[in-house]
């Protein structure tokens, strides 16, 4: 648990010093949970964004993509139920005045349970070195098997007392586990209460006039609101897919962990409509496709996990988490929810609109269900850079800070570096950074010593380090560093633009999938 406080300090640390994510309004302390991505954190942002939309709209004939307004009228969000039901469960510690979502405080008390598990199982595989077979351990292990059936008998009725909405009872568990509030050990708890998460605003010149409005909580609603002005003017025929990015607001009361949970916050969704019947197919095939999209980026797949839910919300006839292994352990990244029909019959029954599809192949008229997956912009920027910061022991001795972003994500794709700052060396290397920017974002440095400058470039994630030396002057021919081996190699400057691309290309990335 220290080692891993420890990484994630890292990791916020090293988000601020290399220009990735600022605290917002930092000169006056700061606002909880509200992040600024900086210079080299809106590009990751943006690429990851991008890595995303290709996969799912540009290289889907069937699924096309919206920008959904933030204000949508209020009677939205009483359809979805979220007006009524968009709750967390919060309780008090009476002793430090903290307050924690009850759920959480469960489950990460499950979550020191798992990681028992973890500990079991890395005595066992360093017991029996290359005979080990984890699958079989997990299956037949006693004490594993003890464990895991514990975690499932408290989280199963921690589902059912959330879903019976039995908040007494919720209380209950956390006195019965003995957990105690993280930062004081203190077990003097209140009852749990819900609260709703959305924040209000106003719509109009006055006050006596003005609408009540909601900052959406999620953007799911603005595809279903537009299901069928977009299947009508796509002409988008059963099954097909509406795909939105953009902003979400959630007042959290118990953000944190950087972020991973902020009150502002950007989702990746794409609603898939198909014919009722067919959304378990639908469902598997979507859970199968989106793990395949997080593996092409080569992340290991130890670092994912699907997790099933066993309390769905009242929309669902399955769901579940692709969870990954934070610094802080595995939490959702992404959910895949079978939605069924609820949300375009609800949107039907407030706005007294019909929302249906006719299907030529039946002659008849029907309310399509919905397999939906979503994911958090901000968590996968996380997972991203938490997993790339990496200190390298080297062969003298020294160590190295490296950031190894996927190459298709990272910031900057090519530094270029003149030897020294005369000769000609800088104004060949301004020649290559102006002939490569039209494809690639590059960078020019010329301050320190190019080892000092090698260095500096790991840590900021670049995956290329171009070096202008004297024998250029000759020969036309450049140093390529490579960022993850420290591999160098000489090649012609009329090579680097098809060196840099099939290490960054989107397709040669997506195409592992």
């Amino acid at each position: 648990m220290a080692k891993q406080e420890d990484q994630f300090k890292k990791v916020l640390s090293h988000a601020k010093e290399y220009g990735y994510v600022f605290q917002s309004s930092e000169i006056y302390d700061g606002l909880s949970a509200v992040y600024d991505y900086a210079q080299n954190g809106v590009e990751l942002k943006k690429n990851i964004r991008d890595y995303w939309w290709k996969a799912m709209v540009q290289m889907h004939e069937n699924i096309v993509g919206i920008d959904a307004s933030i204000l949508m009228h209020p009677t939205t969000w009483k359809a979805s139920g979220h007006v009524d039901a968009f709750n967390d469960p919060l309780i008090d510690n009476k002793d430090s005045k903290k307050r924690y979502r009850a759920d959480v405080l469960v489950e990460d008390y499950c979550a020191k349970i798992e990681g028992k598990i973890e500990k079991e199982v890395k005595k066992a595989a360093k017991r029996f070195g290359d005979a080990f077979n984890k699958e079989e351990f997990l299956a037949t292990n006693g004490r594993v098997l003890g464990y895991q059936e514990k975690i499932n008998t408290i989280l199963g009725r921690l589902g059912k007392s959330l879903e019976n909405e039995d908040l007494a009872d919720v209380k209950a568990l956390i006195e019965e586990l003995e957990i105690a509030d993280p930062l004081t050990g203190s077990k003097n708890w209140t009852d749990v209460k819900q609260f709703n998460l959305m924040f209000g605003t106003k719509l109009g010149a006055s006050a006596d006039t003005a609408m009540d409005l909601y900052l959406r909580p999620e953007t799911a609603q603005g595809i279903f609101v537009n299901f069928l002005n977009v299947q009508k003017t796509g002409r988008m025929k059963i099954p097909f897919g509406i795909a939105q990015t953009g902003k979400a607001f959630r007042n959290e009361i118990v953000a944190r962990q950087f972020i991973f949970r902020m009150r502002e916050f950007e989702q990746m969704e794409m609603q898939f409509f198909v014919k009722p019947g067919t959304q378990k197919e639908w469902y598997d095939t979507w859970k199968e496709t989106r793990l395949k999209w997080h593996l092409s980026l080569g992340m290991g797949a130890d670092n994912y996990r699907f997790h099933d839910h066993e309390k769905l919300a009242h929309y669902a006839d399955a769901a579940a988490d692709i969870e990954f292994k934070f610094p802080f352990g595995f939490k959702e990244l992404e959910g895949i929810h079978s939605r069924t029909d609820f949300d375009l019959k609800a949107h039907e029954e407030h706005s007294g609109k019909k929302l249906q599809y006719f299907d030529h192949a039946e002659n008849k008229n029907y309310v399509p269900y919905v397999v939906e997956t979503s994911i958090g912009l901000d968590r996968m920027f996380l997972a991203v850079f938490s997993t790339s910061l990496q200190e390298e022991e080297l062969e003298n001795g020294t160590t190295r800070t490296v950031l190894k972003l996927p190459a298709v994500l990272a910031p900057t794709k090519a530094a270029i570096l003149p030897l020294v700052k005369k000769d000609g060396l800088p104004e060949i290397a301004r020649k290559i950074v102006d002939d490569l920017k039209w494809d690639f974002n590059v960078s020019y440095d010329e301050k320190d010593a190019v080892g000092r400058r090698y260095r500096r470039q790991d840590a900021n994630g670049t995956p290329f380090c171009i070096t202008v030396d004297h024998d250029t002057l000759n020969d036309n021919t450049v140093t390529i560093r490579h960022r993850d081996t420290m591999e160098q190699k000489r090649v012609a400057i009329s090579e680097l633009r098809d060196i840099i691309k099939e290490e960054v290309d989107v397709k040669n990335w997506l195409q592992k999938m």
